[in-house]
Parts: structure tokens; C-alpha cells; sequence
């Protein structure tokens, strides 16, 4: 069954929160959620990034955005097509705007050549063995020069283009992407992994990863259904998300 057209319906936007993810996941505790909610914050101050990680953004300057979802028709065993719907639907949004030079980083991160430019987080609301919600959390840099505060290699969108964008707009117009993109999903989840795949960052490249101290080399040839990262080096391996490094 296809997800309603509700995407971004209703738009709340925040001045300031902690969290976007938060807000939204206050929303379902105090049962005043529904399919479709987006939450947008002009200024996060303490985002969500993977793996406890923080997500910085400057005030006024990007987009940090929450959509809830109820994944009527899909099961649990199925989280990571809903993470790789996501991804397709921020690179589309992404592509439209900085061309053919995006890429979707495994295990959804968007990033322009070696540098990242989008980061996703989804937390699941499960009651026994029954997916209730997810809470999809978006962080795009927008307008944003300088990333003093971030380890890794950063890239905004007015970096790549040149341009000022207006985040609000921006942050409306991704949720009508998402909302293909899901739509794609419940209609044909293979689509999805196919362009998921197909727009795989160093797909078929040779790169060196570390997992528990042990650097190694290898080279990316698949992501399974399940998330995780297949690498041939000496033998071949399959990685779940946070197993392993990205080193260069």
C-alpha cells in the first residue's frame, strides 16, 4: 500500500530546538502525530548525527528537518529500504540542484566528490514486533562557508552552485523527493535498490577502512537489503553500520 500524499503536511517550523528528531519523537509520545509530519528548525542546537555523533549547523543557514512516518507496509526486517528510500530521495533533491557529482555514501550519507554535504538519521518506534514509527532526521548544508566545528570534510550547497538558497523552500521542496521516493519504494522496493546502488560513493573503487584498530584494504562491490557493506579485499566481508571505518 502507497503511502498518502502527506509529506510535509503539516510544516512545522522552529526557531530553535535542541533536536528536530526530539521534537518529533515527543510528538508520538504525546500522540499528536501523524503520517507526514515535517519538523524544521531555523536553528538546532543540539542535532543528531549516526552513532551518537553531533550534527552542527549554523543558525539561519541550513536545513535540519524531521518527517515522521508510519511504515504501513513494511516490515521490520525492511528498515534499511526505508533508510535507502531516504537516501535516494535527498540525492535527488541534491542531484537537481549540484548535478551528477552527488553520491550516496553507505550508509546514506549524500556527499559532492569526497565531501559531505547531507547526513540522515532514523530512529524506529518499535512495540513488540510492530514498527510503529520512524522519524527520519535530515541535515543539509544550505548556505553555510565555514565548518570549523566538523572532523570531517564539509560541503554546502551554495559552495557547490555559487548561489543563496532560501532553507525553508528548499526544506519543502525535499519533501516532495521523499515523497516520491517512498511512493517508489511500496510500488517497487527493487527500483529503490537499484538506484540506491547504482549511485554507490567509490562503488567498484579500491579504498582502506579500519575495524577495531585493523586497517585493511578493499573494494566496495554491494550493499545488501540488510545494510551492510560488502568488501572484497583478501576474502570477502560483509560489514553492519558502525562495524568499520571509512579511512580513505
Amino acid at each position: 500500500m502507497p503511502f498518502t500524499p502527506t509529506i510535509g503536511i503539516p510544516f512545522i517550523e522552529l526557531q530553535q530546538a535542541e533536536s528536530t528528531n526530539n521534537y518529533a519523537i515527543g510528538a508520538i509520545h504525546a500522540g499528536m502525530a501523524q503520517h507526514g509530519t515535517a519538523v524544521f528548525a531555523h536553528h538546532q542546537t543540539a542535532g543528531k548525527g549516526q552513532r551518537d555523533k553531533r550534527w552542527y549547523g549554523d543558525a539561519n543557514k541550513n536545513i535540519a528537518l524531521s518527517i515522521i512516518i508510519k511504515p504501513e507496509g513494511l516490515s521490520l526486517s525492511q528498515t534499511f529500504l526505508l533508510s535507502m528510500a531516504t537516501a535516494v530521495g535527498v540525492y535527488n533533491f541534491l542531484k537537481s540542484y549540484a548535478g551528477d557529482e552527488i553520491k550516496i555514501k553507505w550508509p546514506n550519507d549524500i556527499y559532492w566528490r569526497d565531501r559531505k554535504t547531507a547526513g540522515i538519521l532514523i530512529e524506529n518506534i518499535v512495540q513488540g514486533f510492530n514498527w510503529k514509527w520512524s522519524i527520519i532526521g535530515i541535515g543539509v548544508n544550505i548556505n553555510q562557508t565555514a565548518f570549523d566545528n566538523v572532523a570531517i570534510k564539509a560541503v554546502s550547497l551554495k559552495q557547490i552552485t555559487g548561489k543563496d538558497f532560501e532553507p525553508v523552500q528548499l526544506a519543502k521542496e525535499l519533501c516532495t523527493f521523499l515523497e516520491n521516493a517512498f511512493d517508489t519504494l511500496h510500488q517497487s522496493g527493487e527500483t529503490i535498490i537499484d538506484a540506491y546502488k547504482k549511485n554507490l560513493f567509490r562503488l567498484g573503487e579500491t579504498g582502506t577502512f579500519r575495524k577495531e584498530g585493523r586497517a585493511f584494504t578493499g573494494t566496495i562491490t554491494d550493499v545488501t537489503t540488510y545494510g551492510q557493506l560488502v568488501v572484497q579485499g583478501a576474502v570477502e566481508e560483509k560489514f553492519n553500520v558502525g562495524e568499520i571505518e571509512w579511512v580513505i
